[in-house]
């Protein structure tokens, strides 16, 4: 039977539990075990398709199609596998499951409550999360921060899972110690309030992972042993570094893998996290940079820039840059400024390169199009990344071909040139009103050109990659298109859905209709995000 750890946040959201949980994960795996990790959402929402990615930050889908929290794409990317849909949960997917249980009266007559049998489903879903993966030790992240309401019941699931298996479960619980600036002292209390908190659910952590702008003192770690019972040896000090790829190194030179493992009264098999080492050691080494723009939308609340909404496309960008000894330098580029001031557009004659990734909605598609437009007329490398393919397309038809009005019909049901049409089986689903975990989701295959730059990237002409949208290239167009330059690089196996088009006599002008950016891995970047790279590399010299 598996080993099991829940890790949980305290004190604010935003601490780092995705990375602290990948982090465990890698190093448990560094000493031969095999591990799979599981993300709980505390939100009704069935899945994370339907969340804004402002507020919740990107949709990562899985290879069987499932629309996730980013956290889990933080857990493919260190462990360096696949993590599938049966990985991740929402208070929705377990209460449908409940309920859909007692309409089928698989509850033998009995009164169905909240507890125990919600968090029974819970207990049920992580148990066969592990079992599918065969593994060792399963990492369970319960979303939120320990106190609210949105979470109890599944600390309420891990509680009744240690009772029944205490020498399999053990409990971490991330947390952050303030510095405030008119203070100037490292502050314990909010932590100390966490693990009271989490005390009062039933739950006393095995460790306590601080999250803070400093490493941890040795007066903060005596304060938080006493005040929060754990063994000083087990309060771990985690201050900000510069990538939460060292984060598992920060870790083991606190011995928490070995500490873990001793809990457990278990033993390593191996010990080694050599390639995570030589990893770390060329990104701080890295000579050179590349400076690469992302033109998007889901940047800013309020008064701040986020960028959790595009985090997968920035990983790939690093890993690919790190690939080629060099550092990047991201700009972020709101298309809504290029429609309103379009002689900002040469601005992006500053960068080696430039992204417009995934996304819906009209707001700033035009400034998008003007972005695309400038980067194919300046021989600026440039990425499109499913919508940012179906931009490319439409640039290209009222530009090269000279269809002014030419649309997608996602933005103007009603142009005469829909040169982007919506999939027929997703038009009879929104005609249903079925929007949910219904777009083409998932991995699917595609077949290249060999005469394309797509083919000299991947090496082979089969390739697989995920997909997450509603409409697709409209193939009434095609041959026009390919008379005016530009190449079909990438279809469907049967060649009825146009995965890849790039443009001739051009540095790198590539469009994907799929999302490489989920596939790409630190320690196996993706080739296409190398070969951009490359060409922005040349580019810059």
């Amino acid at each position: 039977m598996p080993k099991f750890i829940f890790v949980v946040g305290g004190v604010m959201s935003g601490v780092g539990k995705g990375t602290a949980s990948a982090s465990i994960g890698k190093i448990l795996q560094g000493k031969g075990f095999r591990v799979t990790a599981v993300k709980i959402d505390p939100y009704i929402n069935i899945d994370a398709g339907t969340m804004n990615p402002v507020e919740h930050g990107e949709v990562f889908v899985t290879e069987d199609g499932d629309e996730t929290d980013q956290d889990i794409g933080n857990y493919e990317r260190f462990l360096n596998e696949n993590i599938y849909s049966d990985n991740y949960m929402t208070t929705g997917r377990v209460y449908q499951t409940v309920i859909q249980k007692e309409r089928n009266l698989e509850y033998g007559g009995r009164c169905v409550e909240v507890v125990p049998h919600v968090p029974e489903e819970v207990i049920r879903r992580i148990r066969r999360a592990g079992k599918i993966a065969k593994a060792d030790f399963v990492i369970v992240e319960v979303g939120g921060t320990v106190g609210e309401y949105q979470n109890v019941l599944f600390l309420e699931a891990a509680r009744m899972l240690h009772q029944r298996r205490p020498d399999d479960v053990l409990f971490v619980l991330v947390s952050y110690l303030p510095i405030p600036s008119k203070i100037g002292e490292m502050k314990t209390k909010p932590t100390q309030q966490a693990a009271q908190l989490l005390n009062a659910a039933g739950i006393q952590p095995d460790f306590i992972l601080c999250r803070a702008e400093q490493p941890l003192d040795e007066p903060r770690k005596r304060k938080i042993s006493i005040f929060c019972n754990v063994d000083k040896r087990d309060v771990i000090s985690a201050p900000d570094i510069d990538t939460i790829y060292e984060v598992p190194l920060n870790f083991e030179k606190e011995q928490l893998g070995q500490r873990i493992l001793s809990k457990f009264y278990m033993r390593a098999r191996q010990k080694d996290l050599a390639d995570w080492k030589k990893l770390i050691k060329t990104i701080k080494t890295a000579k050179g940079e590349v400076r690469v723009g992302i033109v998007g939308k889901y940047f800013t609340t309020g008064n701040f820039v986020l960028s959790d909404a595009y985090i997968s496309v920035i990983e790939a960008i690093k890993h690919a840059a790190w690939a080629h000894n060099c550092k990047p330098v991201l700009t972020w580029l709101n298309s809504e400024e290029f429609e309103k001031d379009p002689s900002k557009l040469k601005d992006l004659k500053q960068l080696d390169g430039v992204i417009v990734p995934g996304g819906f909605g009209s707001r700033g598609v035009e400034g998008k199009i003007k972005a695309i437009q400038y980067c194919r007329e300046n021989k600026i490398p440039y990425f499109g990344l499913c919508y940012g393919m179906q931009m490319a397309v439409v640039e290209f038809a009222r530009n090269i071909c000279g269809l002014a009005d030419a649309n997608t019909a996602e933005i103007n049901p009603k142009t005469t040139n829909p040169i982007v049409h919506i999939m027929e089986e997703q038009g009879n689903l929104i005609k249903n009103k079925k929007y949910g975990g219904t777009m083409r989701l998932g991995a699917y295959p595609c077949i290249l050109n060999k005469k394309s730059l797509s083919y000299k990237a991947y090496g082979q002409r089969n390739i697989s990659e995920r997909h997450r949208h509603r409409y697709e290239f409209n193939n009434a167009y095609r041959e026009q298109f390919e008379k005016a330059g530009l190449v079909i690089a990438g279809t469907s196996p049967n060649n009825s859905l146009v995965e890849i088009i790039e443009i001739k006599d051009h540095p790198f002008f590539v469009g994907v209709q799929f999302h490489p950016e989920f596939k790409s891995r630190p320690l196996n970047p993706h080739p296409l995000f190398k070969e951009f790279i490359s060409a922005c590399l040349k580019s810059r010299k």
